[in-house]
């Protein structure tokens, strides 16, 4: 077993070289060539799918919770600013907006009772006040008259009592008085409270009828009458009832590979074209590009893409949000630039150590390595300079393209 194994690998060894010898005794290595040409309108240009979506356009929910018992309008109406689409059934509301108001009502009746109130204490504090005053100049006059002796002990007593008298009745009036501001205070705050609530409830009471935010066309509607609407809350998305689009000025929305979006500018020209309006081309700018790649669903590490909007010129009826297209972005132009096939540019170390880019130029049987600048991709052709016009360089195979080297000898594949 083991000799007829040695055998075959002895066998096989033969014939690689005699492979080889072969393609010496042929002229080397067998290749395809092509020359470079000049075209007269290079362009570079990043292609990508996406789907048309309006410039403006608003998700319309609800902010109360309710069963929806008015829908005002029909996919595709025009709709204005302002203008009322929908109804929540309002009766819960309106009921807490009457009693909000009925508490407003009493709360303000309360502080008109409690400010009359308060004036008649102040009132009655300056009388206190007038009769402590009045009981203190008594006093004083029957002490200097006591001193004389004019009048009897009994007097000074009399006098004393009823200034001391007067003063725990102006103690007493300014308690009162401190009580009643303090009760006024706490019905105006009552007040405040209920005006606030009335507020709430006459806004929640407006919220049930559903007006639109802007002018537009009604590009989905979702639900019907009778549907129960909910409010979204802490992240949780409420019911959408429908979106309201503003197609005055309409924008496709494409997602571009991570490669090409380094290559993007704002401003630059595009051409849109649409399966729905076969053989029409619209003309665009691009005007948004993603600062940061879109989501990726799933853990894999599939190639990152991001969001890139471009405004079509003319807004044509027929471009309805949600349609498929596809966008050609052109990121460069050049004239009369010298190009040849992607595949030809190879890398090879240079005298300085360092990686350069060049390309394997023919010349009789072998080729030698010329270095070129690379410039604008444009489909598979790429634009180089360095090299001279109708000179015929070397485009493949793959294998041995990596794999040649300078001065090597070289067979041109014929093509049939």
């Amino acid at each position: 077993m083991k000799r007829r194994t040695l055998g075959l690998l002895a066998g096989t060894g033969l014939v690689l070289v005699a492979t080889a010898a072969a393609l010496e005794r042929g002229g080397g290595v067998l290749v395809d060539t092509a020359p470079v040409a000049r075209k007269a309108d290079f362009r570079s240009t990043v292609t990508s799918s996406g789907q048309i979506v309006a410039q403006r356009y608003a998700d319309i929910g609800s902010s109360v919770m309710g069963r929806l018992v008015q829908l005002r309008v029909r996919e595709g109406d025009a709709v204005e600013a302002g203008q009322v689409v929908a109804r929540i059934d309002a009766v819960q509301a309106a009921a807490s907006a009457s009693a909000a108001n009925a508490r407003v009502k009493a709360s303000e009746a309360e502080v008109r009772g409690a400010a009359d109130t308060l004036r008649a204490a102040e009132a009655d504090l300056d009388a206190a006040r007038a009769r402590a005053q009045e009981a203190q100049l008594t006093l004083r006059r029957t002490r200097d008259l006591r001193a004389d002796g004019l009048v009897p002990a009994a007097e000074l007593d009399r006098a004393t009592a009823a200034a001391e008298t007067a003063d725990a009745q102006l103690r007493g009036a300014e308690a009162a008085l401190r009580r009643l501001q303090q009760a006024r205070e706490a019905t105006e705050r009552r007040l405040a409270e209920a005006r606030a609530e009335a507020a709430r409830a006459a806004d929640v009471l407006a919220k049930t009828d559903i007006v639109s935010p802007m002018a537009g066309v009604v590009t989905r509607l979702p639900v019907q009458e009778g549907e129960m609407v909910v409010m979204g809350i802490q992240g949780q998305l409420g019911t959408t009832l429908m979106t309201i689009s503003d197609l005055s000025a309409v924008n496709a929305e494409v997602k571009v590979a991570e490669a090409d979006v380094v290559r993007l500018a704002l401003n630059q020209s595009a051409v849109v074209t649409l399966e729905a309006v076969p053989g029409e081309r619209f003309a665009g700018r691009v005007v948004e590009i993603g600062a940061s790649a879109l989501p990726v669903a799933g853990s894999g590490a599939a190639a990152r893409e991001f969001r890139v909007k471009v405004r079509l010129e003319t807004a044509d009826r027929r471009l309805r949000p949600g349609l498929t297209c596809d966008a050609e972005i052109l990121t460069a132009e050049r004239q009369h630039a010298l190009v040849v096939p992607l595949q030809a540019v190879v890398i090879r170390p240079g005298r300085d150590g360092r990686d350069e880019a060049g390309l394997f130029v023919a010349a009789g049987r072998s080729v030698r390595f010329q270095p070129v600048t690379a410039g604008i991709i444009g489909g598979l052709d790429i634009e180089v300079s360095g090299v001279e016009d109708g000179a015929v360089v070397v485009t493949g195979p793959y294998q041995a393209l990596r794999d040649l080297q300078d001065g090597q000898a070289v067979r041109v594949r014929s093509r049939q």
